[in-house]
């Protein structure tokens, strides 16, 4: 459907989507940024990949009233409408499919598909196409479906969004620079996730056995984290003791480990 309308619309929005989140949005981000959240998107949808769906939906749930109204006419054929399923390639074209919102699902499932397609095979960085593979993994996006509810700490941070959606599109996170611990870092901050130094790695390490101790007292066994004066016979201390015997009148212990990013 050529339109320059449309073409201006999902302009302004592509350039309100960078503004919003401080990031750089190429052809290919943008198109990614446009996917499902399942897909491996933001679920922002173009509005090139909507007015054809919608235009179905609504020719389809209108279609026994037109019917009536131009019953006296001589105009009883939509030519628009019988021509559109031509330009869907493998749709099945048949009175069901056309019911309301059936025909806009096949239209969405096929553009969706294509635009997925079209992503990936514009990626050629083996470590970028791990991390669009990721992105729609399941489970990986519903920090997106999450409610922003700040008593219940779901409220992100505008950084804490930026450095999301551009680890999710694949955009530049910070500039490259040379990392406390000696190791350079490119733009696209993968290493912070792998630095033994970095903040972020402690921080979700100390959130992972806050979540084990907190699990763990709720069954009603008291527990102290990072004992004092036990350790292992190669010098490393567990991050976690029960108080009482867990079995065989012996106390569980655990250790949290923070696994290194595939990349």
């Amino acid at each position: 459907m050529d339109n320059p309308a449309l073409d201006l619309f999902d302009g302004h929005l592509r350039s309100a989507l960078s503004r919003i989140t401080n990031t750089s949005l190429s052809d290919t981000r943008w198109l990614q940024a446009s996917l499902p959240i399942k897909h491996g998107g933001l679920g922002i949808r173009q509005v090139r990949s909507l007015a054809l769906p919608a235009f179905l939906a609504s020719a389809a749930s209108t279609s026994d009233l037109q019917s009536q109204i131009l019953l006296a006419s001589a105009c009883t054929a939509d030519t628009q409408f019988d021509n559109v399923p031509r330009r869907l390639a493998g749709c099945t074209w048949s009175p069901v499919s056309l019911r309301p919102f059936a025909g806009q699902a096949v239209s969405l499932g096929q553009t969706t598909l294509s635009s997925s397609t079209n992503v990936e095979s514009a990626i050629s960085d083996s470590c970028q196409k791990a991390r669009f593979l990721a992105a729609a993994a399941p489970y990986s996006g519903d920090w997106l479906l999450a409610l922003p509810v700040t008593s219940c700490g779901l409220r992100l941070t505008d950084e804490a969004v930026r450095v999301a959606v551009a680890l999710r599109l694949g955009c530049n996170v910070c500039v490259a620079h040379t990392c406390r611990c000696g190791a350079l870092v490119d733009a696209q901050g993968i290493h912070s996730s792998v630095c033994k130094q970095a903040p972020s790695k402690i921080a979700r390490h100390q959130a992972i056995n806050d979540t084990i101790s907190c699990a763990i007292t709720a069954a009603g066994v008291r527990v102290t984290k990072e004992p004092v004066g036990l350790v292992r016979i190669d010098g490393k201390r567990p991050d976690g003791l029960t108080l009482i015997p867990w079995q065989g009148g012996k106390p569980l212990t655990w250790d949290v480990t923070v696994v290194k990013h595939p990349c």
